[in-house]
């Protein structure tokens, strides 16, 4: 027997929108070892998909997901879960709308203690980032019903098929898992910055008008990002720089927000964080570009804390002239 089959697995019953879009987006979390797509919460023995859509059953979409907890503790899959889901929207997910598609998390009846308090801290800490009350639905697991055989793993055999969560999020849950409870440790405005691609108010942010020696590392995964050596004051009222320490940890893609005002917006390449835009107003002398940052997506650290916080090796990229 392998060490994994030794291992003791767990189970989690989660709702979010069509079964379809959440089994997959799950299958892509590590430590997940198998999924299951069925109709939780049933009013009705055994109902079929159209007995579902039709109303009358009360029962929800719900995946059934064996995990290693090992690998992956309920908190972290908790916190994948409400991070792809609209957990304000209720009886709707997507374009899907009826009782059957609202959110929901379930626990199993003789695992209360431990699950239960794990899906509640969850929402409120969404609650408290929000200031709003989110509207999933916590609940003992009363039964679980499996769906026909041809809505189990639907989007494996059917790439192209119908899915409310959207590819990229499918393909990037990965990247998501690693950074997920630093991404739930932002502040409000940390969380609109980096996640939701806002901008913050010019002249009121914290490293506008720092031009202490340092460095500037992504505040969700902590990578260097840019050195106070590249720093200028562009008058813009966002802190500015002439080049990253290392092009290769921004990617940059064309962002079209703007009516008539096409830009290059700059993301974070570990953790995908919505850095600000670059511009081609820079100084000349100091090669022409204007990378316009959020304060909120960055951290400061001071040069004289650098080498305590693991950054010892940067210090070169400050004390260079120019």
């Amino acid at each position: 027997m392998s060490e994994v089959k030794a291992r003791q697995l767990e189970s989690a019953y989660l709702a979010g929108g069509c079964f379809w879009g959440l089994e997959r987006y799950l299958q892509g979390v590590s430590g997940v070892r198998s999924t299951r797509v069925g109709y939780a919460q049933s009013r009705v023995e055994s109902p079929s998909y159209e007995q579902v859509c039709a109303g009358g059953t009360d029962a929800v979409e719900c995946v059934e997901v064996v995990y290693d907890p090992q690998m992956l503790t309920l908190r972290t899959l908790t916190l994948l879960f409400v991070d792809v889901i609209d957990p304000f929207s209720r009886d709707r997910q997507g374009n899907d709308r009826g009782r059957q598609y609202r959110s929901g998390m379930y626990w199993e009846p003789d695992r209360r203690a431990e699950q239960e308090p794990v899906f509640r801290r969850a929402l409120k800490q969404l609650a408290d980032r929000e200031g709003r009350e989110p509207v999933v639905e916590v609940e003992e697991l009363r039964n679980f019903y499996l769906a026909e055989e041809s809505h189990q793993d639907y989007l494996r055999k059917h790439p192209d098929g119908y899915c409310h969560i959207s590819a990229d999020r499918i393909a990037g849950v990965a990247r998501r898992q690693r950074f997920i409870e630093q991404i739930w440790a932002l502040d409000p405005l940390q969380y609109r910055v980096t996640q939701q691609a806002a901008t913050e108010r010019p002249f009121e942010n914290a490293y506008d008008a720092d031009f202490r020696p340092g460095i500037y590392v992504d505040r969700v995964s902590g990578e260097p990002l840019f050195s106070s050596a590249d720093k200028f004051d562009a008058g813009c009222g966002w802190p500015s720089f002439s080049k990253p320490i290392n092009r290769r940890s921004l990617t940059e893609r064309k962002d079209f927000k703007l009516l008539g005002r096409p830009r290059i917006e700059v993301r974070a390449q570990a953790s995908d964080s919505h850095l600000g835009h670059v511009f081609t107003d820079g100084p000349r002398e100091l090669g022409g570009l204007r990378y316009c940052m959020n304060s909120s997506a960055l951290r400061f650290i001071p040069r004289e804390d650098m080498e305590a916080q693991g950054y010892g090796a940067y210090l070169e990229v400050v004390d260079r002239a120019g």
